[in-house]
Order: C-alpha cells, then structure tokens, then sequence
C-alpha cells in the first residue's frame, strides 16, 4: 500500500503547464524551500502559460499542509504577464499622420 502511495504522489500533476508533481512539490517544501514565491522560482510553478490560475491555490494548499501555516497567512505569488516584443515601428506611429 505504501508502495501505491508514493506511485500516487509521483504521478500526481499539481503544475500542468510545467509538468511539475505533488513530489516535486513536497521534496522542495522538504528542502526549506517555504514561501510561494520561493517554489515559484525553484520549480516555475505558476509561469506556464495558465500563469498559475491552475495550480496556484493547490500549491498554497499543500505548502500550507506541509508547513502548519493556515492558508490565510500565505501571500500568492506575484502575476506578471508575459512579455512580447514590441516593434519600435508601434511606438512612432502612422507615417501619415
């Protein structure tokens, strides 16, 4: 059974953009990697494209779980939208106006 357990936590997605596991997870909260915005960076949890909006409030459930710390007292992450190159063409404008 224990054997099942741990085929279950290494199978388990939480982050499916960046194909991160339920293990994945833990094995860094049990390294002392603690605060969302730490395991964002360690894992790239939450910078697929769904920008965390999928996993976001799973990983704060397991971080909470792992830690003791109630799930209020953790911040989420930061979101920043992806950058896109922009063209210096956008910035001058209509050449007839």
């Amino acid at each position: 059974m224990k054997n099942e357990k741990s085929a279950d936590r290494n199978n388990t997605i939480i982050c499916r953009c960046q194909d991160i596991s339920l293990k994945d997870i833990e094995d860094a909260i049990d390294a002392g990697i603690t605060h969302p915005e730490e395991l964002k960076r360690f894992l790239h949890i939450g910078m697929g494209p769904c920008q965390g909006r999928t996993c976001g409030r799973l990983v704060l459930q397991i971080l909470a779980q792992k830690t003791g710390t109630p799930k209020n007292r953790l911040q989420t992450t930061k979101h920043r939208p992806p950058l896109v190159s922009v063209p210096i063409r956008d910035f001058l404008g209509d050449e007839n106006e």
